[in-house]
């Protein structure tokens, strides 16, 4: 059995767009950790951050993420914040292969400064909260297997790179 495949990153880099295309060129079952809990909890990621709080929400994100990751043969998007989850992290690193899709914050600033969905950005001070997310991430996130620096990149060069780092793994 092949193992899984994570993509993680930033809110808004692209890891359910690249993680469904590379899905079906490795012929795997693409999973997107957010849209399970949304599924799950018949509720927005925004609206159980405001009604149940951060705290509940990364017990769901640590519990879904933890029993996804033991399945094999998936391309996974993890939410934003999941790798930075001691426990998540850890089972990513022992029994997957992961990917940091890293996008310079200015590109981040563009591709969301109209989406209202993300609990963590605060819309006035837009640029503000995605440099501090990043700088408090950015380390967590370049213990994945692979960095893969998106910004200077199109979106098939992005998943072919990708692809052939993941084949190339004895995995």
């Amino acid at each position: 059995m092949k193992k899984n495949l994570v993509l993680t990153g930033m809110m808004g880099v692209g890891k359910t767009t690249i993680g469904k295309k590379l899905a079906d060129k490795l012929k795997a079952k693409f999973v997107d950790i957010d849209r399970i809990i949304e599924l799950q909890e018949k509720s927005t990621i925004r609206s159980i951050f405001e009604n149940k709080g951060e705290e509940y929400f990364r017990k769901i994100e640590k519990k879904i993420s933890l029993t996804e990751l033991k399945k094999n043969n998936l391309v996974i998007a993890l939410g934003g914040g999941a790798f930075i989850n001691l426990s998540i992290r850890k089972e990513v690193k022992s029994s997957c292969v992961s990917f940091w899709l890293d996008l310079d914050p200015k590109f981040l600033i563009r591709r969301l400064k109209n989406v209202k969905k993300r609990p963590l950005l605060d819309p006035k001070n837009l640029g503000q909260s995605i440099n501090k997310i990043y700088s408090e991430r950015k380390k967590i996130y370049s213990e994945s297997d692979f960095r893969i620096k998106c910004s200077s990149m199109e979106k098939y060069e992005i998943i072919d790179k990708i692809k052939k780092l993941y084949e190339n793994t004895n995995n």
